[in-house]
């Protein structure tokens, strides 16, 4: 058992940051703001499918995991308020969040569909933010030269995705979701962030006149396709998804659990809301 802590991070995004913010680099900075301009809506569609799925449960499961929702929630809605703080600088620097409103479209569009499947669509995308957690404490080149405060914005970000990574899987199995809609439902999770991913940051590059240069593409490779990259290297992770045996507590968060020991001078802590009981 482990607290899930609500934290309230100590930076000020009030203060506007250069466009190229992550160490001039005009591909990491397109793609990390692409990820942010997904978050507003995201988190919140998260927080509501959690909540929506809470009297589904058995009074048992939801005695259990109701402390761990309402821990998830509160951090997801101060990722979201941050991203929200962050989002509003890259508009004022003439950027388009096209991906939030696609984004917007999908979830008005599937508002009628079964609850369990907004949960499952949390879940591989919380899976998703688990994974590039890990990979990005492993990384810390790719945000080499970043602004301090986005550079602790992320990390602090990630460590948190890593910290609460079991808790839509958890309750996608208590509102009874099956595996095999699990994985139509990973499946299409992939494809569509992903390509929302890809298209936003194409449109970044393009507003930032860094679209067509050789260097643009030299960090893309080297950041998603090289042999330890954000996407090649992460193959294996994406692939443990499918497997029926799978929890996300099998996959190590150590290194953000010792990012949030080490960093607590950064924020301070709000609530300890609940606990998740860990797999068995």
């Amino acid at each position: 058992m482990s607290d899930l802590v609500v934290r309230r991070l100590l930076v000020d995004l009030s203060r506007p940051f250069d466009r190229r913010w992550n160490g001039g680099d005009a591909f990491r900075s397109a793609f990390f703001n692409a990820l942010s301009m997904s978050f507003v809506v995201g988190e919140q569609y998260f927080i509501d499918s959690l909540k929506k799925a809470l009297p589904l449960m058995s009074q048992e499961d939801r005695k259990r995991l109701e402390p761990a929702v309402r821990g998830f929630v509160g951090q997801e809605a101060t990722h979201r308020h941050l991203h929200g703080l962050y989002n509003a600088q890259l508009v004022a620097q003439g950027f388009d969040n096209a991906f939030e409103r696609r984004a917007a479209a999908r979830i008005k569009a599937n508002a009628q569909v079964n609850p369990r499947n907004h949960v499952g669509a949390t879940a591989a995308t919380e899976h998703f933010t688990a994974v590039f957690a890990a990979w990005l404490m492993r990384h810390p080149e790719a945000l080499e030269g970043a602004d301090e405060r986005l550079k602790t914005l992320w990390l602090w970000h990630s460590a948190e995705e890593a910290e609460h990574r079991a808790i839509a899987f958890e309750v996608y199995k208590a509102i009874g979701g099956n595996h095999r809609w699990r994985l139509r439902t990973y499946r299409y999770v992939t494809f569509t962030f992903l390509s929302d991913v890809l298209r936003q940051t194409v449109n970044n590059l393009q507003r930032d006149k860094a679209l067509w240069k050789r260097s643009t593409w030299a960090s893309c490779f080297r950041h998603l396709f090289s042999r330890d990259g954000l996407i090649r290297g992460n193959l294996s992770a994406w692939r443990d998804y499918l497997r029926a045996d799978f929890h996300p507590l099998h996959h190590d968060a150590s290194a953000s659990e010792r990012w949030l020991r080490d960093h607590e001078a950064l924020f301070v802590e709000v609530s300890r809301p609940g606990m998740l009981r860990a797999a068995s």
